[in-house]
């Protein structure tokens, strides 16, 4: 395990990655407790705060969702343990009830909750700004604007929480995450710190009572937040034109100003404590400023506060930033974004930029990987979907297969809410067959999210028997976050090898029509997929094949895929370019000049279903045993 998260010395500089400092943070906090489900951008915390977890001696967990990882650091804190959270934007709505509850009840140990936003949703279905979570809670927030305050602000905010014996968020995002820059490190505490003995009368109760002492808690903390060390100002002591910034908008501003000169008449205020704000400050700088930018991501969080304040204190202030339109009002910011808006703001000119190529960048399709079960299965629901008199009704989820529903699935699905909505907007389509629908309902879950989310609706769609499919595609693998384990792998965050859970017994156990099929089995699966899809009544059907890319890396034999040119036809064979345009398989290629498919030996992992597929035999596969 790498050094720097683990090895006792302080004021070494290292280099890391913003959630690497999330780690060491967590362990110069000693912490007791850590659990997650996986969700990036923030996914390696947990995995490598397990690999770290025995030797560090605190318990770290993969839980089977959100809600179980939060609410097991909730229970640890009422022994006094130190316990963190980490989640993505959407993991922090799923917990919204328990995190609010919270909030008017308290804690004890201290309890940090690490969330990490994804502006642009490089890898979400959607962006959040988890802001207003805090907001609405009334919990405090803090926002690392580097690698350092990541790690830093950890035990900034295990300190706050127990102080103010409240919750205390970290938010994260995508650049903070993925970002790698210069930490010096803390010291690592040397004794563990000693849990509480549970008193009969200790308490933590949500009761409507608590709500003002809530409220009380929260402007104890802005008192704490006016001295935090974690808000700087740069700037003339009274400032006409303010630029106010959080996070990542800190760097990008600075990095504008640096391009445009340093104008010695713009301040720049930038706040590491988010949520409550430290009003004092703020309007100290406010009270003199003319105009306001505020640069932040991704929604006007702190220029609408700002215009509150300027309201309520009768300040002649004009506010820019995104809600105005200075600044792009979505997506992540960047150079390109900011530059242009503090350019404009303070009235300097565009410094020239060097035209670096005219070649245009490449765009390129999200697809499944070369050998993906995903994309058999959703081939064999097309061709079975194809034999039904009426078309069908196809309900998505979220994970790798939610790219099914566009070309990469062949447009597999027609509707997709959130994560572990398919089997309830399927149960719901279901029960309507007794009033005149006579459209076949089919939906799909991973094996990771048939834990997280599935089960409540499961239960539910079998006790009120709708009619309808729910596909599981198991591929052994939380795929999409990177391999992470859940309860059907046998494998815990800590590297423990547990008895798995059989996802086909738990069906069973809810009284469910169960059937198991290898997607590969192209005409077998399409049979048997078909014949479900008339049958009444709730069905299951477990797709079981491994994720492509853990079959790589743990194959013992050599497979070799290629097409035999004189058997392939080309455009002859009337199938349209199958191999590379339908079938969709960065394994499948076609060689324009000659007219003819043939296999990329780079991309091509040897799954041979192309093989299956090819009309006329061309594509051949050899198996042989590795030397």
């Amino acid at each position: 395990m790498d050094w720097t998260l683990t090895t006792n010395a302080p004021g070494k500089t290292v280099l890391m990655q913003g959630n690497e400092a999330i780690v060491r943070g967590a362990v110069e906090s000693g912490i007791h407790f850590a659990a997650s489900y996986p969700g990036s951008p923030s996914s390696q915390i947990l995995g490598m705060l397990g690999k770290i977890a025995k030797e560090r001696n605190f318990y770290a967990q993969w839980a089977t969702n959100e809600i179980c990882a939060f609410q097991a650091c909730l229970g640890t804190s009422f022994a006094g343990a130190r316990s963190i959270c980490i989640v993505k934007q959407n993991g922090l709505l799923c917990i919204g009830d328990a995190l609010f509850c919270a909030a008017q009840h308290g804690i004890k140990g201290g309890v940090v909750v690490v969330t990490s936003d994804d502006p642009s949703a490089h890898s979400s279905t959607n962006e959040f700004d988890s802001r207003h979570m805090a907001l609405s809670a009334s919990i405090p927030m803090l926002e690392p604007t580097d690698m350092q305050e990541a790690k830093d602000m950890v035990p900034y905010a295990f300190e706050i929480s127990e102080r103010t014996k409240q919750v205390v968020i970290i938010r994260l995002t995508t650049r903070v995450c993925h970002g790698r820059g210069s930490v010096a490190l803390g010291p690592l505490p040397e004794v563990q710190r000693k849990l509480d003995v549970v008193d009969e009368w200790d308490r933590m109760v949500c009761v409507s009572f608590r709500h003002q002492v809530m409220l009380d808690t929260l402007e104890a903390v802005r008192d704490l937040f006016e001295e935090s060390p974690y808000n700087h100002y740069t700037g003339p002591e009274h400032p006409e034109k303010l630029i106010v910034a959080g996070g990542t908008g800190c760097l990008y501003t600075k990095e504008a100003l640096h391009l445009l000169g340093d104008p010695a008449d713009v301040g720049l205020l930038q706040l590491g404590t988010i949520w409550p704000l430290p009003e004092k400050m703020l309007l100290e700088k406010l009270r003199t400023a003319k105009s306001v930018l505020a640069v932040e991501e991704v929604d006007p969080f702190l220029e609408d506060a700002i215009l509150k304040l300027a309201g309520r204190e009768h300040l002649d202030l004009q506010v820019f930033g995104r809600n105005e339109g200075t600044i792009n009002r979505v997506n992540e910011l960047d150079p390109d974004h900011v530059l242009p808006a503090v350019s404009a703001f303070t009235g300097l000119p565009m410094p020239p930029r060097q035209k670096t190529s005219d070649v245009p960048l490449l765009t390129r399709d999200l697809n499944f990987c070369a050998g993906c079960p995903h994309r058999a299965t959703f081939f064999v629901l097309k061709q079975a979907m194809r034999r039904e008199k009426v078309p069908g009704v196809v309900v998505g989820d979220i994970g790798c297969y939610y790219m099914a529903g566009s070309e990469a699935g062949q447009y597999g699905w027609q509707v997709n809410n959130c994560m572990g909505s398919g089997i309830n907007v399927a149960e719901g389509l279901g029960q309507l067959s007794a009033y005149g629908m006579d459209q076949p309902v089919v939906t799909m879950c991973g094996d990771s999210t048939f834990f997280h989310t599935v089960l409540p609706g499961l239960c539910n769609a079998s006790y009120h028997n709708s009619n309808m499919l729910l596909i599981v595609l198991d591929n052994s693998a939380t795929a999409m976050t990177g391999f992470q384990p859940h309860p059907g792998t046998g494998l815990t965050a800590m590297g423990d090898e547990v008895k798995p859970m059989s996802i086909r017994a738990i069906c069973e156990a809810m009284n469910c029509t169960v059937e198991e099929a290898d997607p590969f089995e192209i005409e077998e699966t399409t049979d048997l997929l078909s014949g479900l899809m008339k049958r009444p009544g709730l069905k299951v059907l477990i797709m079981k094949q491994p994720c492509a890319t853990l079959m790589a890396k743990s194959r013992t034999e050599k497979v070799t895929v290629w097409v035999d040119q004189d058997k392939c036809l080309g455009d002859g064979c009337g199938c349209d370019r199958f191999c590379s345009r339908v079938w969709g398989c960065p394994g499948n290629s076609w060689d324009f000049k000659a007219g003819k498919a043939v296999i990329d030996p780079v991309s091509c992992v040897g799954c041979g279903v192309c093989a299956k597929l090819c009309p006329q035999g061309a594509i051949q596969v050899k198996k042989e045993a590795r030397v």
